[in-house]
């Protein structure tokens, strides 16, 4: 039996890439102003990556509450990334972009495991473009 090939649409992908926005002006702005406005420039960036790991976190509350019985693993995956991400902000912002660069490549992992198991597969080379793109940006800024 022959499956039919899913791929996302669009416009989904023309909205993913315009989260990378926020990333690569940040990140180039954080080189640009004036060192007056250096820490709030960073923390921004800081901060919009921790709300992108929130949002990664969520998608799995969503796929597991249309399951009969919800995945306990799953839910609790689902909140690590923005309690990880609210902590990136309390510590010192370079620290707390490299957390975020790292936090956003394990999203990607879990997904990669997650995801297929509701053939949602096609994301993935979205996600790691995405991924590459956003991590790197917090990299540039906290060295």
């Amino acid at each position: 039996m022959q499956t039919e090939k899913r791929t996302i649409s669009p416009t989904a992908f023309q909205l993913g890439l315009s989260g990378l926005i926020p990333f690569i002006t940040l990140a180039g702005l954080s080189f640009a102003v004036e060192a007056s406005y250096k820490n709030i420039v960073v923390f921004s960036l800081l901060a919009y990556g921790a709300s992108i790991c929130s949002f990664l976190g969520a998608i799995h509350w969503g796929l597991t509450m249309r399951d009969t019985t919800p995945n306990k693993l799953y839910l609790l995956w689902g909140v690590i990334p923005s309690l990880i991400g609210w902590v990136s902000l309390m510590i010192k912002p370079e620290l707390g972009l490299l957390l975020i660069a790292s936090l956003l490549w394990i999203c990607l992992l879990i997904d990669s495991k997650i995801y297929p198991k509701y053939s949602l597969e096609q994301w993935l080379p979205m996600r790691l473009i995405l991924t590459i793109i956003a991590s790197l940006t917090c990299l540039v800024v906290a060295i």
